[in-house]
């Protein structure tokens, strides 16, 4: 195992509650690094269906997840905090591309969506396991979707559009994650040129009994399609709230009413892919 864990410590250390902070994240830290250099890897695989034929899936999202000591699976909301900012952050993009990568060779029905953050940009491990994995087979790339993440797309706007203009030039789709939770500028939002937009949840949760979410959600499908851009809501848990979801035009929708995250891949033969416009 690395020293990535006790670097985070140290970087902050400048304070007594920075301290705090890092040593309560070690743990975690740790408990990750030690997975990765183990294998204990994997994805777990959620669809995202077309919002007006609900039985047929679009694509799905591969989310990232690791194994501790014990066997016990671990979501990745319960260590992406501790890890996005450090090296280990990386290592899990890394993985997950390679993990997604794999899965689109092995199904080529398969059309899926990897997480990254805007911070992976340049990281030579991550641009290698995606030359190699386009290589292998030449339709990977049309059925590749990488997800990044608002927040880190505005850490760095201008690197994120030629990373984005480039790899787009190969076929690749992008999603921005998590839109509307953070502060996206129009202007960047209009030169980033996104593929598909995916509306935090925090709109959609209860939308058909919340006037305010019902507003604001539409406002964010509106912006969306402005731009030209496929629109999937998240988090949608209810039979009510997609009506409504339908109704104000979204395009696709994802969240556990439609079907947990299984480490199951989807297989051959389920249908696994269609036109998102379709």
């Amino acid at each position: 195992m690395g020293n990535g864990a006790e670097t985070y410590v140290a970087a902050h250390d400048s304070s007594p509650l920075a301290a705090a902070i890092a040593q309560r994240d070690l743990g975690v830290l740790r408990m990750v690094e030690t997975a990765l250099a183990r294998g204990d890897a994997l994805l777990a695989f959620q669809p995202i269906v077309n919002a007006k034929r609900t039985g047929q899936i679009a694509f799905h999202e591969g989310l990232i997840r690791v194994m501790d000591e014990t066997g016990r699976i671990i979501p990745a909301r319960d260590f992406i905090g501790a890890c996005e900012t450090n090296r280990i952050g990386r290592q899990l993009d890394t993985e997950a591309l390679r993990l997604g990568l794999r899965a689109l060779n092995e199904t080529p029905s398969l059309r899926l969506a990897i997480n990254m953050s805007a911070r992976s940009i340049g990281y030579r491990p991550w641009i290698r396991e995606l030359e190699r994995g386009l290589a292998l087979d030449p339709t990977v790339a049309e059925r590749l979707i990488i997800e990044i993440t608002e927040s880190s797309a505005m850490l760095m706007p201008d690197i994120t559009t030629i990373f984005m203009q480039d790899l787009q030039q190969k076929g690749v789709c992008f999603a921005l994650d998590d839109f509307g939770a953070g502060y996206t500028s129009f202007r960047y939002l209009r030169d980033f040129d996104f593929d598909i937009i995916k509306i935090a949840g925090e709109f959609i949760g209860g939308i058909s009994t919340n006037p305010d979410n019902r507003v604001l959600a539409q406002a964010l499908v509106g912006i969306a399609h402005h731009f030209e851009m496929f629109t999937v809501a998240e988090a949608v848990e209810t039979e009510v709230d997609a009506k409504v979801l339908q109704e104000i035009g979204v395009d696709c929708m994802q969240g556990y009413y439609f079907g947990m995250p299984t480490t199951w891949p989807p297989q051959p033969g389920v249908p696994a892919m269609a036109t998102l416009a379709g």
